[in-house]
């Protein structure tokens, strides 16, 4: 996979030399490169930002500075480069199927599990890191109607002060979905947010006792078919009490007898066409907290 990151602040991106997604880069599994969009401006101030038509509070992005610097880091202008540059490392051709264009926006759709899933299916991503009130609209706008694959994306209701802090959450839950990236894929099988569409169960390591506190007895039985029950178990408690509408969003016909009483121990029932709901305050709900109201 090929990632290219446009920012005015490449530095900020240092932080992809380390761990799993630097190692990735310097295994090759991952083309990860970040351009500074100062180098596509045209004046001798290296400006990228004017004040909004309307008026109001701040500066918004100039679209002509992030065409020119998109246009040459897709591949899709003169390979000069752009005004008043030498040619942009990002010049060079994409590779070959499908690209996708991310802008980082409050905004936007919220960042999921589900969106890291798909994007990492693609063969090039580009992130274009917007800051102050955001980039022109009409950028989007643009590369959507010219048949790109556009995402504008939020990885929160808050606000940063840019789109970089996004742009390396995304580029972290994409890039640990690339083959070969995690070094026991199924570490991924069970974690929060995954397929079985539950938070992950709570982990323990050595040492067995600590500050009085002991691992639960059944982590130590051998049993897997106890563990995995427990994991489960776990699991469902704990994504009740801290995610209930992720517990109103399970398909109920792919849940086993076990899971449906254990969910109406906690509040919950399973109707005959696999929905489920939460039963009536004062039903079930042994773990208080576990219905929607907790």
């Amino acid at each position: 996979m090929r990632i290219d990151v446009v920012t005015i602040f490449p530095e900020y991106l240092a932080a992809l030399d380390l761990s799993l997604v630097g190692k990735a880069r310097q295994r090759g599994l991952l083309d990860l490169r970040v351009h500074d969009l100062r180098d596509w401006t045209a004046d001798r101030h290296r400006t990228v930002d004017d004040t909004p038509f309307g008026g109001g509070a701040g500066m918004v992005m100039r679209p002509d500075v992030w065409g020119r610097a998109l246009d040459d880091v897709l591949g899709t202008a003169p390979p000069e480069g752009p005004a008043g540059s030498p040619s942009s490392p990002g010049g060079d051709s994409p590779p070959p199927g499908a690209t996708t264009l991310i802008l980082p926006t409050p905004s936007g759709e919220v960042f999921t599990q589900r969106h890291a899933e798909d994007l990492a299916t693609a063969d090039r991503l580009v992130l274009a890191c917007g800051r102050y009130e955001g980039i022109d609209a009409r950028v989007a706008e643009h590369y959507r109607t010219g048949g790109l694959d556009v995402r504008e994306l939020s990885i929160g209701d808050y606000v940063l002060n840019g789109g970089e802090v996004a742009a390396l959450v995304m580029i972290e839950a994409v890039a640990r979905l690339v083959p070969g990236m995690v070094g026991n894929p199924e570490s991924l099988v069970e974690e929060s947010h995954g397929a079985a569409g539950l938070l992950e169960y709570p982990v323990y390591t050595k040492p067995p006792r600590w500050q009085d506190l002991e691992i639960p007895e059944v982590l130590l039985s051998g049993h897997h078919a106890r563990i995995d029950r427990w994991r489960r178990d776990e699991a469902l408690r704990r994504t009740a009490r801290r995610r209930p509408e992720m517990i109103a969003a399970l398909d109920g016909t792919a849940l086993d007898k076990k899971d449906v009483a254990l969910l109406a121990e906690l509040g919950w029932s399973v109707s005959d066409d696999g929905r489920v709901v939460a039963l009536p305050e004062g039903e079930g709900a042994t773990d208080r907290g576990a219905g929607p109201a907790g």
